[in-house]
C-alpha cells in the first residue's frame, strides 16, 4: 500500500462515488449521509468555504469494514483486531511526501459542520488526536468544536489523552497535538480499538495493515499516515470553554461541559486526498465505537462456551448499550455464563439477549420469538444492580446503572419442543 488515504480504499475496492458539488455548511452534509448510510456509493462533497473534498460512510455497513480490513467474515474481522491490539507492530517512518501547503485559512480550510438543530456549533468529527507524553503516545478520536478560525472546544473523556493532557499541563502548561483528518478506514478502526495506556492505537493500525507508513508531523514531529487529507497542529490549553450540544451516539444531545481549549497554530491540506465527515449517531459513527467492541465480548463470550456465532451491537442501542449473541451450548448454564462474559467484555453494555445459533441477531422479529417461547423470567432473567455504567445513557444515576441479562436460549438442549419450524432445504 502507498499510502493510507481515503482515495487508496476506494480505488482498491472499486466503490462508486456520487459527487454531490458543493454543500452548505449547516445540515446539508448530515442530510446527505444520513440518506447515503446504505447505498451501494458513498458520497463526495466539498463543504462551503472548505479548500478539500470530504467524502463519508467509508463504513456505514458491515460489507464496508470487512473491505477495510480485508476480511471476509466477523469472525475474521474480530481476530484481525485482537491481534493487532495484542501484537501491535512498530510505525514505518517516511520522508514528508511534498503534497501538503500550508494554509492561512487554519481551521476554515476545514469541513467543519453542523450536522442538528440544537448542534452548539460546527463540528469535526472524523479526525483523530495523536501526542505523546513522558515517551507515552496516544491516538484517539475526539470531537471538536468550532469557536474561530484558531481555537475550537475538545471533549476528551476522562481517558487516555485526558491523563496525558493533564499530566503535560502540570508539567509544562500546555500538550502538543497533531490532529489528523482523512485515513484509510482500518486505521480509523486501529485508533477505535482502545487498549490500555501505553500500546500506540497507531501501532495496533500498523499491525492491521501490515506496516503502517507516517512521516513526522511538520510542527511537532508526531506520526502522521501517509495519504492523511489534512494536519492540525496545535497545543491544548488549560483553558477551558463550554462545549456543546452536539448529538452523540444514540441521538440525544450531549450535556454542555467545560473542555479544553485547542489554539490551533498551523493547518496543511491536501488537494489530492479526502478528508471525512463523519455523521453522528449514523451507521458510520455506531461501526466505528461498537465493532472493536464486537469483537471484545466475541472474546470474552467464546472463553466461556463452545462457539459463539454471532454479536450484535444492536442499531437501537447505538452500537454500545444492547447487544444480541448466538451462542452454541453445552449445558444449561451456558446461557448464563454467556450473559456475564459479554458484560466483562464491554463494560458499557446494559442489556444483553443470547439466543441459541438458530436465531439470527440481524432479525429482530427472531429474537423476538426467543424471548416468546424459550425465556421465563423468574428462571432466565438475570439483574446486575448498581453497576458502573455509560455516560451515554442519560437514565443512568450518577453514572451507575441496572444491568439486565436475558437468557433465550432452550432450557434443556435437544428438547423438541422448543424446535423452530423450517421449510424443506
Amino acid at each position: 500500500m502507498l499510502d493510507t488515504s481515503i482515495n487508496t480504499y476506494i480505488n482498491e475496492n472499486n466503490i462508486k462515488i456520487k459527487d454531490y458539488g458543493v454543500v452548505e455548511r449547516d445540515f446539508q452534509p448530515s442530510k446527505i449521509l444520513h440518506d447515503t448510510q446504505e447505498s451501494d456509493t458513498i458520497p463526495v462533497f466539498q463543504v462551503s468555504g472548505a479548500t478539500t473534498k470530504s467524502t463519508g460512510n467509508l463504513v456505514s455497513t458491515r460489507d464496508r469494514i470487512y473491505k477495510s480490513l480485508k476480511v471476509e467474515s466477523d469472525e475474521e474481522a474480530y481476530e484481525k483486531l485482537l491481534r493487532a491490539v495484542s501484537s501491535p507492530a512498530k510505525l514505518v517512518f517516511k520522508e514528508d511526501p511534498g503534497y501538503y501547503k500550508e494554509t492561512e485559512k487554519l481551521l476554515d480550510a476545514l469541513p467543519f459542520v453542523k450536522f442538528y438543530e440544537k448542534d452548539g456549533n460546527r463540528y469535526l468529527t472524523a479526525a483523530f488526536f495523536v501526542a505523546c507524553h513522558r515517551e507515552v503516545c496516544n491516538a484517539s478520536i475526539h470531537r471538536i468544536m468550532y469557536i474561530n478560525r484558531q481555537t475550537a472546544a475538545v471533549r476528551i473523556v476522562p481517558r487516555h489523552l485526558y491523563r496525558l493532557y493533564t499530566s503535560a499541563v502540570k508539567d509544562k502548561g500546555m500538550l502538543p497535538v497533531t490532529i489528523v483528518l482523512g485515513v484509510h478506514p482500518a486505521v480509523l478502526l486501529g485508533v477505535s480499538t482502545s487498549p490500555r495506556l501505553g500500546v500506540f492505537e497507531l501501532e495496533v493500525a500498523s499491525r492491521l495493515i501490515g506496516g503502517l507508513r507516517v512521516f513526522p508531523s511538520p510542527l511537532h514531529g508526531n506520526p502522521v499516515p501517509l495519504g492523511a487529507g489534512a494536519i492540525i497542529e496545535g497545543y491544548l490549553l488549560p483553558d477551558r470553554v463550554e462545549e456543546g450540544p452536539f448529538a452523540d451516539i444514540l441521538m440525544l444531545y450531549d450535556q454542555v461541559r467545560r473542555e479544553p481549549v485547542l489554539k490551533v497554530e498551523k493547518v496543511y491540506v491536501s488537494q489530492e486526498h479526502y478528508t471525512h465527515v463523519l455523521l453522528p449517531g449514523g451507521l458510520e459513527h455506531i461501526n466505528l465505537m461498537g465493532f472493536p467492541r464486537e469483537a471484545h465480548i466475541w472474546e470474552s463470550v467464546s472463553k466461556v462456551v463452545p462457539r459463539v456465532y454471532k454479536v450484535r451491537l444492536t442499531r437501537g442501542g447505538g452500537g454500545w448499550l444492547n447487544a444480541v449473541i448466538s451462542i452454541e451450548k453445552n449445558h444449561a448454564g451456558d446461557g448464563k455464563n454467556a450473559i456475564l462474559a459479554a458484560f466483562a467484555g464491554h463494560p458499557s453494555l446494559k442489556h444483553v439477549i443470547v439466543v441459541d445459533g438458530d436465531i439470527d441477531p440481524d432479525d429482530p422479529s427472531m429474537v423476538e420469538w426467543a424471548i416468546a417461547t424459550r425465556f421465563q423470567a423468574d428462571r432466565d432473567l438475570i439483574v446486575i444492580k448498581n453497576a458502573r455504567g455509560s455516560t451515554l445513557d442519560p437514565s443512568a444515576r450518577q453514572g451507575f446503572t441496572a444491568k439486565m441479562g436475558i437468557d433465550a436460549t432452550v432450557p434443556e438442549i435437544g428438547d423438541p419442543r422448543f424446535e423452530r419450524a423450517s421449510f424443506p432445504r
